[in-house]
This record gives structure tokens, sequence and C-alpha cells, in this order.
């Protein structure tokens, strides 16, 4: 009992600390956050309150609002501490794949199947949904990025559906802080045993990075690739 309560003591001080670094970077990016989230507290625990006062209950109201209240700060700050972190990343080599390293259970990421000498990279995505490739980059440089993976793959996965994102602001791109979105409303049409050989059969066909040291995460602005490597596409 002693060893838990001091691993849950030493967790707490880790968690307040992530919490105030968080709020720090969301601050840089959303100079109101910290009247939003007055507002959203006060203005909750507010009206419940003068509920209770005209139900004759301002005690057990004014808890319940003080829970409520806490509870919908809690989700506003996540949502704008999500805002501000997607809008930090908008724009940097890598940034997707940080997305999809965090959609959640039933996907299988692979960062950067394949690359080119401009930073325009293509990322898979295995699910119920079949194979989504999502290309960041030049939207000129990645359609050849896009056709020449999906011609790679079609040797040994033509049976299974293939989706393609290209990441951005223009049309008929997918802003990054909709991507995650995005691929979850895909269609799901493959069960789970298939899914499991979908990524068998790929992980058979070899990854075009997987030699190369890629940082997790978005890549730094002005990253070289090394010379010597796998030759790009």
């Amino acid at each position: 009992m002693a060893r838990k309560e001091t691993a849950a003591d030493a967790a707490n001080p880790g968690r307040l600390k992530q919490i105030a670094l968080t709020y720090k970077m969301t601050r840089r990016a959303d100079k109101k956050i910290g009247l939003v989230l007055a507002a959203v507290g006060i203005v909750t625990f507010g009206v419940f309150l003068a509920i209770g006062f005209l139900i004759g209950h301002p005690i057990y109201l004014g808890i319940l609002g003080f829970l409520l209240a806490f509870l919908a700060t809690a989700i506003v700050f996540g949502r704008r501490a999500e805002r501000a972190a997607f809008g930090q990343m908008e724009g940097q080599p890598g940034a997707a794949a940080a997305v999809l390293d965090n959609i959640g259970r039933g996907w299988t990421t692979t960062p950067a199947v394949a690359m080119n000498r401009n930073q325009d990279v293509v990322h898979r995505a295995v699910g119920k949904a079949g194979i989504v490739l999502v290309a960041e980059g030049n939207p000129n440089r990645v359609k050849s990025l896009l056709a020449a993976e999906k011609r790679r793959m079609n040797r040994i996965v033509a049976d299974v559906p293939v989706h393609d994102i290209i990441v951005g602001t223009g049309e008929g791109q997918v802003e990054l802080k909709k991507l995650r979105t995005t691929m979850v409303k895909l269609p799901r049409v493959l069960t789970g045993p298939q899914v499991t050989a979908t990524n068998d059969r790929l992980r058979a066909l070899g990854d075009l990075m997987s030699n190369m040291p890629l940082p997790k995460g978005p890549m730094p602005k002005g990253m070289k690739l090394p010379k010597g490597g796998p030759k790009m596409r």
C-alpha cells in the first residue's frame, strides 16, 4: 500500500507539470485562453447556483455546478490546446505522422513509406477501412509519390481498398486538424483477420524508409536526407 501511495504522490506533480506546460504552449498561440477558461467556469457555476436559489437548493446545485464547471473548463481547455498544437504543426514536414501515431486503436501506421529530396512524404495507415496513404508536401509532387506507392503495393494487396489523402488547406485537401476525423469516418470494409493479413503482406513487401534514421513526429525544417541512402522515388 505504501508503494502505491508513493507512486501516486510522484505521479501527481508530473501531471500538474504537464498541464502547466500544455497551458503555456497553448497560451503562446491562444492569448485569450485564460479569459475563455475563466468565463466558461464562472458562467457554468453561476447558472447552476442561480437555479439552485430559484428552486431552494443552492448548496446542492452549487456543488453540482462546481463539478460541471470544472468538467466544462477541462473540455474547452483540451480542445483549444489541441487546436493550438495543430496550428504549430501545420506546414511542418512530418506533422501528419504525429497525428497518425495517435489515431487510436485499430490502425497500424508506418511513417514515411515514400519520400523525395524536397521532403514531400507519404505515410501509410492500415485499418478496417483498408489502406490509407497520407501525403504531405507540394500537391503536384506528392501525386507522383502516391501513384508510385500504389503501383508498388498493387503487386501484393490489389484486393484491398486504398484511399489517398493529401494534407493541406487547398481544394481537395484535408486540413491537419481534420485528418483523424476524416480517417475515422471512412467506411469499414475489412475484418480484423483481413487487416492482420494485409499488414503481414505489406511487411513482407518491405519499407523503403525502414533503414533511415527518421525522427518521430514533425521533422525539423531544412533537414537533409543522408547521402548514400536508398534511392528516392
